[in-house]
């Protein structure tokens, strides 16, 4: 283990979350104190303060990150469209990195006949696999059901996101002698769909139900009155598992050599702009919390040229540098030592973050297919 802290490539995790609003942070103005570990992570690391998803609903979002490619150039341009076993992917760009590759939770990028367990060649090349395709329909808040390598059912105690970190910390405890990419898919805070609502654990719902409305959401409606209680209480309880994650890499001596990549698929509107929550061009579905934090040497920042927090450049407006996640972050699709392939889209928000100043040029880029309006 002291041989991969001080002389191997860093470990890569990423963080993701479905359905979360930009604004559902603390460093977004969120005055609920829902994301104290996020948004210390932010600060300490890089914060992205305005992204764009690359297609606001479920299986083309995760297409693209898993890619680096758009919906239209991976096929799966709505949800139903399994990922083409042709392309690479993030494992296998880990993979040739030397990289162990994991991913637990929510993958919705199989055909839709296989509801739960996964086939090996539509894993997208994961060699650790404990995941169920629709999570949304295996598990509930309390009832969590994932399938592993050989596509049995596993049921996993606690409440959902309990029960699912539990799996990420033994995977890291498991992984100390080589360095690993995991990839891990919340469902949360995604509605449930067969309840259309938005399940907390227990007490969480109480503690936030009427106590800020975003303000888009305070002169629109929608359903946000019924739902926003457990919706903030959702990501109270995903932060807390950041934390956990967190605390379990800082006790293995591993955080230092850790990278942590936090994003999620789009945001929610909750029935203001169609019938639903998403599949709209508005910010408040397009724009997602997106963060990361890298490893220290020596007690600072690697590549950033000094232990100062780092946040993307400014543009014209003042805000944060504009990317998005999926398609322009390409080299989190680059496992370290492995040179950039072809066929991806953007630019990339790394090498841009590394310049001082306002370097680089602010891209927005948005594709909506199968979407609804009203």
């Amino acid at each position: 283990m002291a041989e991969q802290k001080s002389s191997s490539p860093p470990n890569v995790i990423v963080f993701f979350t479905d359905q979360q609003r930009w604004d559902s942070t603390g460093v977004h103005g969120n005055p609920l104190e829902l994301t104290p570990n996020f948004d210390r992570m932010a600060r300490q690391g890089t914060h992205l303060h305005t992204t764009v998803t690359c297609q606001p609903v479920c299986g083309p979002a995760r297409s693209c990150l898993q890619t680096g490619m758009y919906g239209t150039n991976t096929g799966s341009w709505r949800n139903g469209i399994p990922l083409r076993q042709d392309l690479k992917t993030l494992a296998h760009c880990f993979a040739e990195g030397g990289y162990d590759t994991g991913y637990i939770g929510k993958w919705h990028l199989a055909a839709n006949e296989h509801v739960g367990p996964v086939p090996p060649e539509q894993r997208g090349g994961y060699d650790y696999w404990l995941a169920s395709n629709l999570l949304e329909f295996t598990s509930d808040a309390y009832d969590m059901v994932m399938y592993d390598n050989d596509q049995q059912a596993v049921k996993l105690p606690g409440y959902r996101v309990d029960a699912q970190t539990d799996a990420v910390v033994r995977y890291i405890d498991s992984h100390q002698d080589n360095p690993f990419f995991l990839f891990i898919s919340y469902i949360e805070p995604h509605h449930q769909n067969h309840l259309d609502d938005y399940p907390p654990p227990d007490g969480y719902r109480e503690r936030y139900a009427g106590r800020w409305t975003p303000p888009d959401l305070a002169a629109l409606g929608g359903s946000s009155q019924q739902h926003l209680g457990g919706y903030w209480g959702m990501i109270k309880r995903l932060d807390e598992a950041l934390g956990r994650m967190i605390d379990s890499l800082k006790s293995l001596e591993m955080l230092d050599n850790t990278v942590i990549l936090y994003t999620t698929d789009h945001g929610c509107h909750f029935k203001t702009r169609n019938d639903e929550y998403k599949r709209s061009c508005h910010e408040a579905v397009c724009a997602p919390a997106h963060g990361h934090q890298r490893p220290r040497l020596h007690g600072r920042w690697r590549d950033s040229g000094g232990d100062q927090p780092r946040r993307s450049a400014p543009h014209a407006a003042g805000r944060g540098r504009s990317v998005h996640p999926g398609a322009d972050g390409r080299p989190v699709c680059v496992a370290p030592g492995q040179p950039a392939g072809g066929g991806l889209a953007g630019g990339g928000f790394y090498p841009n973050q590394r310049k001082s100043g306002r370097a680089g040029r602010a891209h927005k880029a948005l594709e909506v297919r199968g979407h609804r309006t009203g």
